[in-house]
């Protein structure tokens, strides 16, 4: 007896048939009109998304956003002017796995627009002059090598010449392994150069995003006279994954979660992104010892209020 000849088969294939001719009929979504949230895994409206600023409509999770869209949020319009561009990765260990190093520097770079993972300035944050240094977690997961680590220290040495406070927003995967031992020296160096602002009285902040983790949190992302984080942002040492499967136990709802983080200790307070650069401005009028943030329009304005 023959496949077609079975009790039912003319029902099951009938069935399969009909189908086939649903799906054709569904609407088809264009690629890339929604977006699956990392925190509350909702399918939200990609434009929803934006019109909010990158965030999670359901959930408030603040979604990663490039290093341009962050400049753009922060500083006062034209105010940002970059130094340090000339420092450049090179290739300490002449490191290859499934690709050379300097191949995936390349591409980063060419993907990105950057020359690394960090960007620092002078800038204005509501006519408050300052020194910014932003991380895009887009260049090779933010990861921290001997550029970024020299670009951190610069920033703080800029600081320190010019009295102007220093603010750091990270997101990073941690250290960079394809430089090795130069790239775990950079926590030494930062940790070192933001400490002498602190010798100095120079206000240093920090804003930890979505994701901070290893060796940028090990370091100079926790030194911070106040450190702020994004909500819902991952901020830790290992992945959570990663620690789950060490110590075998499962780990508590939310935990490395900046909300978990301020509840333990560890952050000073959680700002909405919407409301970081009016935030920032008021840390500098009341931490600022310079001069020049007392005489600021936004200070007396503070003052008075």
């Amino acid at each position: 007896m023959g496949w077609l000849d079975r009790p039912g088969a003319e029902k099951k294939s009938a069935e399969k048939a009909g189908a086939r001719e649903d799906a054709e009929k569904k609407v088809r979504i264009p690629e890339g009109l929604w977006i699956k949230c990392n925190h509350c895994r909702q399918i939200v409206y990609r434009k929803e998304v934006d019109r909010a600023g990158k965030v999670c409509p359901k959930c408030n999770y603040h979604f990663p956003i490039t290093l341009e869209e962050r400049l753009e949020q922060l500083v006062d319009p034209g105010s940002f002017v970059e130094f340090a561009r000339e420092v450049v990765s090179s290739d300490p260990l002449s490191f290859s796995d499934s690709q050379r190093y300097v191949d995936r520097l390349r591409a980063a770079q060419k993907k990105t627009g950057l020359e690394d993972a960090v960007r620092v300035g002078e800038c204005l944050i509501s006519t408050i002059p300052a020194v910014l240094g932003l991380f895009s977690f887009h260049f090779m997961g933010g990861s921290m090598g001997s550029v970024v680590g020299e670009k951190v220290v610069r920033g703080a040495d800029r600081a320190l010449e010019t009295r102007r406070p220093l603010i750091l927003v990270t997101a990073s995967g941690g250290a960079r392994m394809q430089e090795g031992i130069f790239s775990l020296m950079q926590m030494a160096r930062t940790s070192a150069a933001v400490g002498r602002l602190r010798k100095e009285g120079i206000p240093y902040l920090t804003v930890l995003t979505d994701p901070t983790f290893g060796g940028v949190t090990a370091s100079f992302a926790m030194l911070g006279d106040v450190i702020m984080a994004e909500p819902r942002a991952l901020i830790g040492f290992a992945g959570p994954r990663v620690i789950e499967q060490t110590i075998r136990q499962q780990l508590p709802e939310g935990f490395q979660r900046a909300e978990f983080l301020l509840e333990h200790g560890f952050i000073d307070m959680i700002v909405e992104r919407k409301n970081l650069k009016e935030t920032l401005a008021q840390l500098l009028c009341h931490l600022g010892s310079d001069r020049s943030l007392a005489n600021s329009a936004v200070c007396r304005g503070s003052e008075k209020g």
